[in-house]
């Protein structure tokens, strides 16, 4: 006999045995429910004082029986039917109410965030007797802002409503909604959403920027989802009702994937997969995994699973169900250790080796820079925000074939060339991974072998994009993660990039007020003013290194 699920303690051995019989009970297909079955729970759930609730699945077999409390039940774990993007979950739920009230908003509530067919609920005489039915389910499309059709209350002899062909014709909508928002099959369709405390305006740029961030990850953006709140609630980021809206939003897009701007905490994360079966990132999440899909050499692959395992230590939950938890060795004394510590312990193992394996690429580097020292090479480090144009700048200083592609992190790991001026002064160049706004920690700290190649930096080259609209907030970033690596006492030039993206007026007051030297990245010609005043910082630094010291700042 199947379990039964919830509230049944206190019950009497009969109770549960009427309860359990409930699984050997077949439903016609088209039947929302049989005359029989509604009158049989409504009479236990009469008598027991606590609501009952079935789950059926679309060959009218019960494969859940739940016991509540007097206002309402809990639906218990169905992750094993997985919800395909523009379908409903294969299950209704059918549960009775105490009080003879309609469906109450935690039954829309629960409809909405596990894409349940129907959600029904079953009133009852003061006597225990079987009286009307409310049912509803989700629009495919919502209108005026109603995403539930809510049926007229059903008498016991209106049960047969089509039920198998009413829930198909739904997803045969939802199917078509969907199919116009698939551009590509193998492709993610995510919805972004900013919950924020902050402007509209600054929330608004950092979405943009996200936008920027999932194309660069090649997921396709379905919608974008903006609410700004007083305070931030600790458990969804957002109210139960707006979630709700959100899971609607979602199946009516066809989206796969719900991306938020913020960071999660492991309790944020936990509650709101619990209530959908949707993957859920956050803007950290996305980062990790475009460094993943760019990075190409060892020591940036190293650093990726450093910072992607460092970000999922605390966020590494399983299912607590049953024994599923529970692994034990032959002579151990108990049940040995469960799964989640099993994977914890291996994740900081893990962790311990990938720490090692970039103590001795810093080893490494380390050596290669003591070289260049002996030969007394300048180093010039090209720094940025992501996107700006530092690879296509090094391809052009340099006549190199870096991979440089106008999307947001195309570019992971360092590239070094040498770089010879017109007065034969030879330097090396370094082009480095593009910062970001809020930069991951886990990751500031994987790459600190790569910064530290900035450490050790003559000259600063901070590339900026001016035809960002956004090019200040992101100046502002590039220096205060400058600060917080405490680089910012290198001298630096600021070059102004894609100058011929904006009007010649704007460029020459930008030159001005931001103290920078404008150029077009990929066009030679342009680049002459920079080389000349990074020759001529160089020759400055050089200059005075063995004397009083250099002069910091921008030149």
């Amino acid at each position: 006999m199947k379990r039964l699920f919830g509230n049944i303690g206190g019950l009497k051995a009969g109770q549960i045995r009427r309860l359990e019989n409930l699984y050997r009970r077949r439903l016609p297909p088209q039947f929302l429910i049989t005359f029989e079955l509604a009158r049989d729970i409504s009479r236990l759930s009469h008598e027991i004082r606590r609501q009952i609730g079935l789950l059926i699945n679309r060959q009218g077999k019960i494969v859940y029986v739940i016991v509540g409390n007097h206002h309402g039940i809990v639906i218990p774990d169905t992750s094993e039917y997985r919800v395909a993007p523009g379908r409903l979950k294969g299950l209704r739920c059918i549960h009775t109410h105490l009080n003879n009230e309609p469906l109450t908003r935690e039954d829309l509530t629960d409809l909405a965030l596990l894409r349940l067919d129907i959600m029904a609920a079953i009133t009852m005489t003061r006597e225990g007797y079987f009286h009307q039915i409310h049912a509803g389910y989700i629009l495919p499309k919502s209108s005026a802002g109603k995403p539930f059709e809510i049926l007229k209350p059903l008498n016991p002899n209106q049960l047969d409503i089509g039920c198998i062909d009413l829930i198909q014709s739904l997803e045969a909508e939802l199917a078509h909604i969907t199919a116009l928002f698939e551009a590509d099959t193998e492709k993610e369709r995510a919805l972004l959403i900013s919950v924020t405390t902050i402007s509209r305006p600054a929330a608004m740029a950092s979405l943009a920027e996200l936008k920027d961030l999932a194309a660069s990850s090649g997921i396709e953006i379905v919608g974008t989802v903006l609410q700004q709140r007083r305070k931030l609630d600790t458990r969804f980021l957002m109210g139960m009702g707006k979630l709700q809206d959100l899971i609607i939003l979602a199946l009516q897009k066809g989206a796969t994937l719900l991306i938020f701007d913020q960071e999660l905490n492991p309790s944020q994360i936990r509650s709101i997969t619990n209530k959908t079966d949707l993957k859920v990132i956050d803007r950290t999440q996305l980062i990790l995994d475009i460094f993943s899909q760019r990075a190409q050499s060892k020591e940036g692959k190293l650093q990726v699973e450093l910072a992607q395992l460092k970000y999922l230590l605390p966020r590494l939950i399983t299912k607590n169900t049953a024994m599923s938890r529970l692994t034990g060795g032959i002579g151990g004394r108990g049940p040995g250790e469960t799964k989640l510590e099993i994977n914890r312990r291996r994740v900081r193992d893990r962790i311990v080796r990938l720490e090692s394996a970039l103590s001795l690429v810093m080893k490494q580097r380390k050596q290669q820079r003591a070289k260049r020292t002996k030969k007394e090479l300048a180093v010039i480090s090209i720094i940025g925000y992501t996107n700006a144009g530092k690879s296509t700048l090094l391809n052009t200083l340099t006549k190199s074939n870096v991979r440089a592609e106008s999307r947001l992190f195309a570019t992971l790991d360092p590239s070094s060339r040498r770089l010879k001026f017109p007065k034969d002064i030879e330097v090396i160049i370094t082009d480095t991974v593009g910062f970001i706004k809020n930069l991951p920690k886990d990751l500031m700290v994987a790459f600190r072998a790569t910064l530290e190649e900035l450490e050790n930096a003559d000259l600063l080259l901070h590339v900026i994009d001016i035809s960002n609209p956004r090019f200040k907030d992101q100046i502002e970033s590039v220096e205060r993660i400058l600060a917080d690596l405490n680089l910012h006492n290198i001298p630096f030039i600021r070059v102004l990039n894609k100058k011929d993206l904006v009007d010649q007026t704007i460029v020459d007051t930008l030159t001005g007020t931001l103290g920078g030297t404008a150029i077009s990245a990929n066009v030679e010609s342009t680049l002459i003013p920079m080389i000349e005043k990074m020759e001529a910082s160089i020759h400055h630094i050089k200059g005075i290194s063995s004397g009083q010291g250099v002069n910091q700042g921008c030149w």
